[in-house]
């Protein structure tokens, strides 16, 4: 691989950070609306849970909540670190992991933190393993955060609109 060559990892990790960060601002994006270069318009998860009060992110759409959907999405991404870095098989509680559905001001910057944290944890493992050959699992690992992260945030962008908030 030539030294300009993006590693695996760090190819996969570019579209996890669209999804969770937003876009580079001004720049072109893989799949998310564009972050406009004064860094408004940003898509990603974190700046749309940002942007929800804890009232309207507890808030009941559809048998869920955005902060269900928050609190889901980061036990995934820690999930997948205990998986691959600890070999912890579980059992893991995936339907409580979205419970509590309701939250308080201050639970929910806790728990916007702990997206946050576990977004960086994943980030942080993931590239430990960037100079290992590609396999199967830590690929699967890898694409498996994408797609839930971006299913719950497309679900979350969804919700926002039920509830009159966000971006």
């Amino acid at each position: 691989m030539s030294e300009d060559a993006q590693n695996w990892a760090e190819g996969i990790l570019d579209i996890l950070k669209e999804a969770v960060e937003g876009g580079t601002p001004g720049q072109g994006t893989a799949f998310l609306d564009g972050t406009k270069a004064d860094g408004s318009g940003n898509h990603g998860l974190l700046a749309t849970l940002d942007a929800l009060s804890a009232e309207q992110a507890s808030r009941d759409v559809h048998g869920s909540t955005m902060a269900g959907h928050a609190r889901h999405t980061a036990f995934h991404m820690e999930v997948i670190v205990r998986w691959e870095r600890d070999g912890d098989r579980g059992p893991f509680d995936w339907k409580g992991s979205f419970h509590p559905g309701q939250v308080g001001e201050e639970e929910w910057a806790a728990l916007r933190d702990r997206v946050r944290t576990a977004y960086d944890e994943l980030i942080a493992f993931a590239r430990t393993q960037a100079a290992r050959e590609a396999d199967g699992d830590a690929t699967g690992g890898l694409t498996g955060a994408v797609a839930h992260v971006t299913y719950h945030l497309g679900s979350i962008r969804q919700m926002t609109k039920a509830v009159g908030g966000g971006t």
